[in-house]
């Protein structure tokens, strides 16, 4: 039977820089941001508070899905069918939260709010009951801590508003979150001095650094030495013979068009004889 994480010791899951302790502590976050929120208060704060739990949470389910799902696809037999309802789930929050978005003057936005926070909620446990049980599962410590790095990496770059027209899958989720990402971070500040300007030029490159580095992670082997498959078939392939260098080219490469023009040169010459170069 697969454990969940919620309540598992720190060392069991990985330790702290694992994929297993930074899902757990954002979803940790999220829940007492949102009990902050129910527990009512100013406007001001309120709308405040509202805004880093939006920001929060569409940056964790970027990473998610151009992460932790692929490699959960690749590793798990029923991975499709987990990973696409979860998926669903975040469609359904990402559509709930643009409509409180688009209407902050509508009597209604309070219910959606409330609604929205019922959906995060469901999927928190579905994610930690089911979902990430099974990347312990198949990973060593040292494996979930690659994952966990690469996944804050592309966290930190992500988009922070809902964008419901966005692909769920990669490679259209990060081809299209870039430019997303870069548009949602100048919204989110004060475009004020060369300091943001800079800032925002390092989420550019970093989230295009990102980008390849999380495909090279998702693509690795899943076992080495495991079964032949597309992703690990240079674990299994026969090393190659180094290939033939003659005398001269293994000590100066650069040498060796000389020697050849140089040898076609005497045998036209003087032909093929003893003691002669020949072609």
């Amino acid at each position: 039977m697969t454990l969940s994480i919620t309540h598992r010791d720190p060392a069991a899951l990985g330790g702290d820089g694992s994929i297993l302790m930074r899902q757990r502590r954002d979803h940790a976050r999220l829940d007492t941001m949102m009990n902050r929120w129910l527990a009512g208060g100013p406007a001001d704060e309120l709308d405040a508070l509202w805004r880093d739990i939006v920001q929060l949470v569409f940056s964790h389910a970027f990473a998610e899905e151009t992460v932790l799902w692929p490699v959960l696809r690749r590793v798990a037999p029923d991975g499709e069918e987990l990973t696409g309802r979860v998926e669903e789930e975040h469609q359904a929050i990402n559509e709930l939260v643009a409509r409180v978005e688009k209407s902050p003057d509508d009597p209604r936005r309070a219910e959606w709010i409330r609604e929205a926070f019922t959906l995060i909620r469901q999927d928190i446990r579905d994610e930690e009951d089911e979902l990430l049980p099974l990347l312990r599962d198949a990973f060593d410590d040292r494996r979930l801590r690659r994952i966990g790095a690469a996944w804050e990496t592309v966290r930190a770059t992500a988009p922070t508003r809902p964008h419901p027209g966005v692909p769920r899958r990669p490679p259209g989720n990060a081809v299209r979150g870039v430019p997303l990402s870069l548009l949602d971070r100048l919204r989110d500040v004060a475009p004020v001095g060369g300091l943001t300007v800079r800032r925002v030029a390092f989420t550019a490159f970093a989230a295009a650094g990102a980008a390849v580095a999380v495909f090279r992670a998702v693509r690795a082997p899943r076992r080495p030495g495991g079964p032949l498959t597309p992703g690990n078939a240079a674990v299994h392939a026969a090393p190659k013979d180094p290939p033939h260098r003659s005398r001269s080219s293994a000590v100066r490469p650069w040498r060796e068009p000389l020697y050849a023009a140089s040898r076609r040169r005497r045998s036209r010459s003087v032909g093929c004889r003893p003691g002669r170069w020949c072609a």
